[in-house]
């Protein structure tokens, strides 16, 4: 099957933090995809960014050697094409030193369309973007690149966002999320609104409940510093997994159109119910791992790691959520997250009523409500899970089966990486995939009581083994409900 490559215009790409893990593992990656598919034209340029001294060919040695760690089967005539493309500027963010460099740089194409990927700490998007303001680079065909977090709370969020916009208008700002970049969550809007089948079911009506699980079996590795400021709620919740549930709970919008997309997202986390003080121990369950095995081998716990004993940031968090709106009332929306569990895995479930009345005799068995399964990794895909006679003779027996689509078996083709897509897109002045500022505050006015609450309780986080599931207190959060988290009742 042919995949549709639709070329950009011109553009710079300035990628800030060029040396850094994000550049390595993903950015660069995704760029020479992007140019390997013949998606960039023929003058695009790629000029990167950081404090070391390198010359453009020192970078392009540094490119090269991520690229061969990144990328199967990579192509010689295409890398050297992508190489080229590649400029290096020497930039002190701190000191402004490397600026005046770039503007040097960039006023040779006046014209083109100028991005700004800050693929930096979020502490350093000001000072940049003011430089950018400063050195006059910024013009009705600039875009900016923000990776997550915007901020540590709601009062930090708005004094960045206060800070870029003096600089960038909110249409030139690209606040991106990785997840809404994966092929899986496109199909969750492809699965609603072009097809007869779902959306009439999509309501408290048919639905039980939904779960939304980000699963790790790493720990915090090297992250260890940054984690402990942040914690699980902060680091997936409050943009990932809250993003999640925006899609699947939004009203269709009126169009595809980017404002139509995030105002319907608005309302969902408007409407989300508080979480306080007086709800927390019943709502939400915290945890952090301790010594276990992990990937076939021992490893050490979170705090064993970090090197603090006295540290209270969570690793893992579960949370019952539930939408106060027509239709999702009573309808609840199972969260978590964490690092060190049983296994990698993000997938969406959506658990649907069991059937009113059974016209089957008790011989033939029991009957499975039935279940869609959005998988978003490893191997994306999407399953339903429903009920069949069992073939043969003898009566009637029933069993559930899942009619299964795999991606990579259903298209046959390389699947891209979400930042493939969401690169583009910011070149195109698409913001559809990208949150909106009044989104940002709405998910951090709902986080916010959460984190406020735990900083008053005097509880710590619950210990968990690394290589499970987690606390056992996750498990207690749904099944007192009288459900159960979607791999423990899979066989």
């Amino acid at each position: 099957m042919a995949v549709r490559v639709i070329e950009v215009e011109e553009f710079d790409l300035v990628v800030f933090g060029a040396s850094g893990d994000l550049a390595h593992r993903k950015l660069l990656p995704a760029l020479y995809h992007r140019d390997a598919d013949g998606q960039m034209p023929e003058n695009a340029r790629i000029i990167c960014s950081a404090r070391r001294d390198y010359s453009d060919d020192d970078y392009r040695d540094y490119a090269k050697a991520a690229l061969e760690e990144h990328v199967k089967d990579l192509d010689d005539e295409h890398l050297q094409q992508f190489l080229k493309r590649l400029r290096y500027v020497k930039i002190d963010i701190a000191t402004g030193d490397g600026f005046e460099d770039l503007r040097t740089i960039l006023d040779e194409r006046p014209e083109v369309i100028r991005a700004f990927y800050l693929a930096v700490g979020p502490d350093l998007f000001g000072t940049i973007c003011e430089n950018l303001g400063r050195i006059g680079v910024v013009n009705d065909h600039s875009r900016v690149v923000m990776e997550k977090p915007i901020g540590k709370d709601g009062k930090s969020a708005r004094a960045l966002n206060d800070t870029v916009g003096a600089v960038f208008n909110e249409h030139q700002i690209f606040r991106i999320d990785h997840y809404l970049g994966k092929e899986t969550v496109q199909n969750l809007m492809a699965l609603r609104f072009a097809n007869a089948l779902f959306e009439p079911l999509w309501n408290a009506a048919h639905i039980d409940h939904v779960q939304i699980t980000v699963a790790e079996s790493l720990g915090t590795g090297g992250r260890a510093g940054y984690y402990d400021t942040a914690g699980a709620l902060r680091d997936m919740v409050q943009n990932h997994i809250l993003q999640l549930l925006c899609l699947v709970a939004m009203e269709p919008p009126e169009s595809m159109n980017a404002d139509s997309v995030r105002d319907e997202k608005l309302k969902v986390l408007k409407a989300l119910a508080p979480i306080d003080e007086q709800s927390i121990d019943k709502l939400t369950v915290r945890g952090q791992y301790r010594a276990g095995a992990s990937a076939g081998g021992a490893v050490p716990g979170y705090l064993e790691e970090l090197g603090n004993n006295e540290s209270r940031t969570e690793t893992f968090v579960a949370l019952k959520a539930e939408i106060a709106n027509w239709r999702w009332a009573g309808v609840p929306f199972y969260l978590r997250t964490g690092k060190r569990l049983a296994q990698r895995v993000s997938e969406i479930v959506v658990q649907f009523r069991p059937i009113p009345h059974s016209i089957f005799d008790a011989e033939a068995g029991a009957i499975t409500a039935n279940r869609l399964i959005i998988r978003l990794q490893p191997d994306e895909g999407v399953q339903m899970q429903i009920m069949i006679k069992d073939p043969g003779p003898g009566g009637m027996r029933l069993r559930q089966v899942p009619l299964d689509m795999s991606f990579a078996e259903a298209f046959k083709v390389r699947n891209p990486d979400a930042y493939e897509r969401l690169i583009m897109d910011v070149i195109r002045g698409n913001q559809t995939l990208f949150m909106r500022r009044d989104e940002v505050d709405a998910a951090w006015a709902w986080i916010d009581p959460i984190q406020a609450a735990w900083a008053a309780s005097k509880e710590t986080p619950k210990g968990y083994t690394a290589g499970t599931w987690g606390p056992s207190a996750s498990i207690a959060l749904v099944e007192r409900d009288g459900r159960t988290w979607a791999e423990d009742d899979s066989n």
